[in-house]
């Protein structure tokens, strides 16, 4: 298992944030390493919506199915599967009188034999966290 935790601070209101971020399409304005991320199925982002997301790790496209599992007004959770691993994204509002606080945790669990690069691959996606901070900063601060 890898885990990856980041905290950003941005002026939106904490309603704006949770909305933005409900959308898992929007993982293409803020995750350096999506390429696309497409909704997959009608209606209202409910619990149980779901997306396509393609993304590119060390070189190679990776896909995943993710759906929406948890929103409420402070958080927002999203889980993604392949035969290969199972990802995370949880996202932990709270509202303050500057704005909203967001902590972002990615949860990385490998299946099969890909669980012996879990050790190996840490370092790169703490490289990834690195790179979300001022992405996720930029398009969230643009909501307030």
């Amino acid at each position: 298992m890898v885990q990856v935790e980041r905290t950003v601070k941005v002026a939106a209101p904490i309603g704006a944030v949770a909305q933005y971020l409900a959308d898992f399409a929007h993982t293409e304005d803020w995750d350096p390493g999506t390429i696309s991320c497409t909704r997959t199925d009608p209606g209202p982002i409910v619990v149980g919506a779901r997306w396509h997301n393609v993304s590119e790790f060390r070189g190679r496209k990776t896909e995943l199915d993710y759906r929406l599992t948890r929103r409420e007004p402070g958080k927002v959770t999203f889980v993604g599967e392949n035969k290969t691993a199972t990802s995370t994204d949880d996202f932990t509002l709270t509202s303050g009188p500057d704005g909203t606080t967001v902590r972002y945790r990615a949860t990385i669990v490998f299946n099969g034999w890909a669980k012996l690069a879990s050790p190996l691959l840490k370092r790169e996606f703490e490289r990834l966290g690195d790179e979300v901070v001022p992405k996720l900063r930029g398009v969230l601060d643009e909501l307030g």
